[in-house]
């Protein structure tokens, strides 16, 4: 499912805070590993770019390097590993790796080497999970703020949040959740947020309004529980872990935040779309609202077809 899985990396410590997440993964779907350095053109000054090609080429054999000891520490594990070095456009360059590799998985710390920042994602993250059609695993740096070290070993996934709407296309995230659990040993939290209707604005609610209103919460309620018993029934989760949570709230983001912190979830789990996803926008909204405020690390899987576009012919792979 996740195979082969791509790990950007930029030489900063805030960005191998994916390292043991890619080893749960690379470990859970038997994955191949390629580990990508994109060195920043921009980085540096027009005219340094022209007149030291020396130090240029020192900062190439020193990302190559970096990634070959990485590269060791996974083969350590038994993990199939591969590396490349580029050069060009960071975000730009990873996307275009990643289609034109054929990659399934992109793993990306929310910051790196411009570092931790008080939004929720760096700049370069975002353009790279606006851009790359392909599920991605997005590690929140802030809680590795203070780390020193090597920092490779897997982790255990034990609790992973799952929000289902009651559409198909949420669901594409179960298969890949079972298999993430039964390798984890995790528990499962499938939740569903019933909404409470919108009333009018410019006057209070009539009686009758709010009557209306709990009825519809209540037919709801009653049709969601009746859909998470049921999948929570289904033989493919048989032997993991499901704990259910329906939920009623005028704020389903809000109320599903506040979930993943009570609960103590280690993982968010998330179809790119759901029951009124747009296929013209790469996300739905609750996507992005877990993108952009998550404090979690957030697992999206995406449903819509990836681009076929070819990398860009000034990017040139160093294997």
């Amino acid at each position: 499912m996740f195979d082969p899985i791509l790990v950007p990396l930029d030489g900063s410590l805030l960005a191998e805070c994916v390292l043991p997440h890619v080893a749960a993964i690379g470990q859970a779907f038997n994955a191949r590993i390629i580990l990508l350095h994109v060195l920043d053109k921009n980085q540096a000054g027009a005219l340094t770019q022209l007149f030291d090609l020396l130090n240029w080429q020192i900062n190439k054999t020193q990302a190559a390097l970096h990634l070959e000891k990485t590269k060791a520490r996974f083969q350590e594990s038994g993990l199939q590993v591969r590396t490349a070095v580029l050069e060009g456009l960071v975000a730009e360059g990873i996307t275009e790796y990643a289609q034109n590799q054929g990659m399934k998985l992109i793993v990306l710390s929310s910051h790196g080497r411009n570092g931790l920042t008080q939004w929720g994602i760096s700049s370069i993250t975002q353009k790279i999970i606006l851009s790359a059609l392909t599920s991605l695993l997005i590690v929140r740096a802030h809680k590795y703020g203070d780390y020193s070290g090597e920092l490779i070993e897997p982790l255990a996934y034990q609790r992973i949040l799952v929000p289902l709407d009651g559409s198909q296309r949420a669901e594409n995230i179960l298969p890949i959740i079972t298999q993430l659990a039964q390798f984890h040993k995790s528990q499962i939290h499938l939740v569903q947020v019933v909404q409470t209707p919108e009333m009018a604005r410019q006057m209070p609610p009539a009686r009758e309004d709010i009557d209306l209103s709990n009825q519809i919460v209540a037919r709801n309620l009653e049709e969601a529980g009746r859909y998470l018993e049921q999948v929570k029934s289904r033989s493919v989760l048989e032997g993991i872990a499901v704990q259910t949570h329906l939920i009623t709230s005028d704020n389903a983001a809000v109320a599903l935040h506040q979930l993943a912190e009570q609960e103590r979830i280690g993982l968010v789990a998330l179809s790119a779309h759901g029951y009124s996803g747009i296929r013209q926008w790469p996300y739905g909204s609750m996507v992005n609202n877990f993108i952009f405020y998550g404090k979690v690390s957030l697992l999206i899987v995406q449903d819509l077809p990836a681009k076929q576009d070819l990398i860009s012919p000034e990017l040139r792979a160093e294997r």
